[in-house]
């Protein structure tokens, strides 16, 4: 059948988590696609301070997904803006760090150890034959750069991925956002985008495309990808003459700070296989309708997973991959949380930094 399979595969890989500030659950599902190329990172204690929770949408293959779910939420503490309080910075340098990190032989080599097994046995062994040993690594800061081998001038995926995180430090919200995965939180049972979907057709998005020397055919970038902004898909990104965030796609996020007070219930992060099936406010009203029923966060969010299944393949919808984590916060958030009034002012949805 193409791109789907003949009958769905229903398994899901599930996963719940707490510390003394949230409770977490979170379910992925393969769907009827003929693979799976979500991946997704929950990491309730990133910190002592800290919690990281993403979802990553592949698309063109599995590998920038994972590449993000294993190395994003890293470079999110090693930016020294993350020391300094500075969340937002640091999550959107981790995001255009991803694109570098993927290129040159080390890139390369990561790459074809979080693909298939040809390419996974391949990368194994140049890993053995090229990596830096040593002083040789010590010398340099960042030994990505500098690691020699036969995919050298390797210029990054062909293939990319949505990213969606939040991050979680005391009353502070961060989240990032490139793509159209999305994240949403419900303020006493209103649901509230805290990122947008970046879409070709956006007047921002379009603009950008079109001064990069790209076009929009069908809905989609250069008639093929139906996103403007993403993680790897290097093809899109080979102006020279601009910089990164100016390119027809971007790897480049909004990002949205929000204060988070006693009136916030949950967020919800997932990729666009639910957000197909389901409004913010469906999924934030199913969720309310079935958070306390349940035994769990992660059988909640089996229960959205199998809501959004379509039967069958002739509609579209409902035949995605889907991956959702819901994080649920544990009351009082702080002991100065600020009033209802002053929440709303605090504007979940409205972005104080953004790549237009």
């Amino acid at each position: 059948m193409g791109i789907y399979l003949s009958t769905p595969k229903t398994e899901k890989f599930s996963e719940d988590g707490e510390n003394d500030r949230l409770r977490f659950g979170l379910s992925s599902m393969q769907g009827w696609r003929a693979t799976m190329e979500d991946a997704h990172a929950a990491l309730p204690d990133l910190d002592d301070c800290t919690s990281f929770f993403g979802v990553y949408d592949g698309h063109g293959g599995k590998v920038v997904a994972k590449f993000c779910a294993k190395y994003l939420h890293t470079q999110v503490l090693k930016n020294e803006a993350s020391s300094t309080g500075d969340l937002g910075t640091s999550v959107q340098r981790a995001f255009l760090r991803m694109d570098e990190m993927m290129q040159g032989q080390r890139g390369w080599r990561e790459l074809a150890v979080l693909g298939d097994k040809i390419n996974k046995f391949t990368g194994m062994i140049e890993g053995l034959i090229w990596s830096p040993r040593g002083s040789d690594s010590n010398n340099h800061e960042d030994d990505w750069a500098f690691e020699e081998g036969p995919h050298s001038d390797f210029s990054g995926p062909t293939s990319g991925s949505t990213a969606c995180v939040a991050i979680m430090r005391g009353n502070q919200l961060v989240v990032a956002n490139a793509g159209d995965s999305r994240c949403v939180i419900s303020r006493k049972g209103q649901a509230y985008n805290l990122s947008r979907d970046h879409k070709p057709e956006l007047d921002a998005e379009r603009e950008r495309i079109l001064k990069a020397g790209g076009f929009i055919h069908g809905g989609r970038v250069n008639g093929s990808l139906n996103l403007a902004r993403a993680i790897g898909d290097m093809e899109f990104k080979q102006n020279k003459f601009l910089p990164v965030e100016k390119q027809i796609v971007t790897a480049n996020p909004d990002v949205n700070n929000v204060e988070l007070c006693d009136d916030d219930d949950f967020i919800v992060l997932a990729c666009d296989g639910i957000w197909d099936c389901m409004s913010s406010q469906q999924l934030v009203n199913f969720i309310h309708e079935h958070i306390n029923k349940e035994t769990s966060l992660s059988a909640v969010c089996e229960k959205v997973l199998d809501r959004c299944l379509a039967p069958s393949t002739l509609g579209g919808e409902g035949c995605d991959n889907m991956t959702m984590i819901l994080v649920q916060f544990k009351k009082p958030i702080n002991s100065n949380a600020v009033s209802a009034e002053q929440s709303t002012q605090a504007t979940p949805g409205s972005e104080s930094s953004s790549a237009d």
